[in-house]
């Protein structure tokens, strides 16, 4: 018997998806489930809400946790772009398990400020033994990037972990669930705490090219210079360096990376918060980040491919410290699976083979969450995980 257990079931008939789906991932359990992820891929909200709410009826938990999905990952496999649904179920009687749901109010500006303020309610108070948080939000009504980059103040030390999910409609058609809710705008979630040993994997997918520089100068997100000299100048100067196999990942999208530690004696790949370069203009020589990035700080640029992105997973897996992983929640960019790799598994098969067997279960995501270098970040084309050690441990991820 195990502690962690998923489901995956395709098919147009969602509401039987989801039993099938929930059933696959509660028979292994030793006892009743006490924690149940639910993600459903479906053409229209209208076909999730009763697949969600199938789901919920019959988890055997009132803590049940899901959304809408453009993919799901269970039963050792990705879905994209079919209806399935996937589920993922947990044993953790030792933890303490609250459920949320999150809004967001707006308050007229005040005088003297130029805009409305928001205030996110929702959350669960946090106590001392918080071990880590899970975050499904629907990225057009919830201030996602603010949420998290400001998380630390809320969850004071707690790495947050998580996807954007969207409907196959844009802005209105993101479904939600939690607590027995089906809601359409927001954020849920749940927070654990008590006696769990959880560690997070938040793999970005590339590598560095080139030196280590220094910001000398910039505005915003804007880059004038790096390391003394025009930015869009240096760029070229390190391309036309490289073998031409490289300049073509360069072709096809560059990253810039910010050290996170600016102490660090070297910074190599996984010591830096990557964003992407998102536009240049040759009249002044200066780059466009998709980050505000500081006059003084160290950055490196890079490029994404499959090959970085298998080595990086792999790698960081390999690192974990958890001994053995029993099970794990797995939120992918939609820009990972088939638009990256040869098909939709690439990612949960390369978490099983660490695991060596079940107990996996998440969603193709819009954006991702989780920690790098200790904050909670919103990334893209990434892998975020949540992976849980053998249980009855204290242990803070």
């Amino acid at each position: 018997m195990a502690r962690f257990g998923d489901g995956l079931a395709v098919g147009p008939d969602l509401v039987a998806a989801a039993e099938s789906a929930v059933a696959q991932a509660v028979t292994p359990l030793d006892g009743p489930p006490d924690l149940v992820f639910v993600f459903v891929s479906a053409s229209s909200p209208e076909a999730v809400e009763p697949a969600a709410q199938r789901a919920m009826e019959v988890a055997g938990t009132p803590n049940v946790i899901g959304c809408g999905a453009s993919g799901v990952i269970g039963g050792s496999q990705g879905v994209e772009g079919s209806s399935a649904v996937s589920a993922w179920a947990a044993r953790l009687p030792e933890a303490r398990i609250e459920p949320f749901r999150l809004e967001t109010l707006k308050f007229p500006a005040s005088e003297g400020e130029a805009m409305a303020r928001l205030a996110v309610v929702g959350m669960p108070q946090t106590r001392d033994d918080d071990v880590v948080a899970v975050l499904l939000a629907d990225p057009y009504s919830f201030p996602v990037d603010a949420f998290v980059e400001r998380s630390g103040e809320v969850l004071p030390g707690l790495p947050l972990v998580g996807g954007l999910a969207t409907g196959q409609g844009g802005r209105g058609t993101t479904r939600l669930f939690a607590d027995g809710e089906i809601v359409d705008s927001g954020a849920v979630g749940v927070l654990l705490g008590g006696s769990l040993m959880t560690s997070t994997v938040v793999s970005q997918g590339a590598r560095p090219i080139g030196p280590t520089m220094v910001v000398t100068k910039a505005e915003e997100n804007i880059l004038y210079e790096l390391a003394g000299m025009s930015a869009l100048a240096k760029l070229e100067e390190i391309v036309s360096g490289l073998p031409e196999d490289e300049r073509r990942l360069v072709e096809a999208g560059l990253l810039i990376g910010v050290a996170m530690d600016e102490y660090a004696e070297r910074q190599e790949r996984g010591d830096f918060l990557v964003r992407g370069v998102i536009g240049a203009d040759p009249e002044v020589g200066a780059l466009a980040a998709g980050e505000i990035i500081e006059v003084g700080r160290t950055v490196r640029f890079h490029v994404r491919d499959a090959g970085a992105a298998d080595e990086d997973l792999t790698h960081l897996l390999a690192d974990l410290d958890l001994a053995p992983i029993e099970g794990a929640l797995l939120f992918s960019c939609t820009g990972r699976g088939r638009a990256m790799f040869a098909g939709s598994d690439h990612d949960v098969r390369t978490l099983r083979d660490v695991l060596g067997g079940p107990g996996v279960g998440g969603f193709f995501a819009a954006g991702e969450i989780g920690p790098v270098a200790g904050r909670n970040h919103v990334h893209s084309f990434t892998a975020s995980i949540l992976a849980f050690g053998p249980g009855g441990k204290e242990g803070p991820s």
